[in-house]
Parts: C-alpha cells; sequence; structure tokens
C-alpha cells in the first residue's frame, strides 16, 4: 500500500479555520484549538440566529401593529380577524410600516376591520 502524506489538507484546513478566527481576541485567532471552538461556536450561533431572527422580526411587528390598534380601541387579535374576513392580504411588515409612518392609511384599515367584525354578543 503507497504512503499518503496529507500535510497539504491539514494545513489548508488549519488556515480555513484561521481565517475565520481573524478578529478574535486572545488565544482564540492564534492557537487552532482555541480557534476551531470559537468558530464552530460562531458558526452555530450564526446559523440559529438567522431563523431566530425572523421570530423576533414578527414579534415586533405585532407588537406595533398591537399599539396601533389600541389607539382606535380594537385589539390586535380583533384587527387581524377583521382583515382576515374582509379578504385583505397585507402582511405585518406592511402593516406595522403603516402604523408607525402613515396613521391615516393604517386608520383606514382599521375602519375596515371593524367593519368586517361579527358584532360582540353581550355578556
Amino acid at each position: 500500500m503507497p504512503r499518503v502524506k496529507r500535510g497539504v489538507n491539514a494545513i489548508k484546513k488549519r488556515r480555513t479555520i484561521m481565517k475565520l478566527a481573524k478578529g478574535y481576541r486572545g488565544a482564540r485567532h492564534k492557537k487552532i484549538k482555541a480557534a476551531r471552538e470559537a468558530v464552530m461556536h460562531a458558526l452555530n450561533y450564526a446559523y440559529r440566529d438567522r431563523r431566530a431572527k425572523k421570530r423576533e422580526f414578527r414579534a415586533l411587528w405585532i407588537a406595533r401593529i398591537n399599539a396601533g390598534t389600541r389607539l382606535h380601541d380594537l385589539s390586535y387579535s380583533r384587527f387581524i380577524e377583521g382583515l382576515t374576513k374582509a379578504g385583505v392580504t397585507v402582511n405585518r411588515k406592511m402593516l406595522s410600516e403603516l402604523a408607525i409612518h402613515d396613521a391615516a392609511a393604517f386608520g383606514e384599515y382599521v375602519k375596515l376591520a371593524k367593519q368586517n367584525l361579527p358584532a360582540l354578543a353581550p355578556a
């Protein structure tokens, strides 16, 4: 069986890790063992947080829409129910932007939602 020398591949792998660890503090940017650990954690966090970011933004949009609808004496859930029944397909991101920057247009959406809500039965 012929001898296999793997030095080139090993150095290439280490160089890749060290490039990714550029800018880290202390041993994390100098020593391969510490750098590899730091890079693996960083990549895992990046992967996880790319997904978490979507959830966080949706929660932010909902909070902003809720604040806007409360000014018109309506809750977020009733607002969304009214829009759904009206057949409006504006996403939460755009509704949030309207609530912040264009109160008049947002008020029209609230009015439309209120028109399509069933009257609440007295308790």
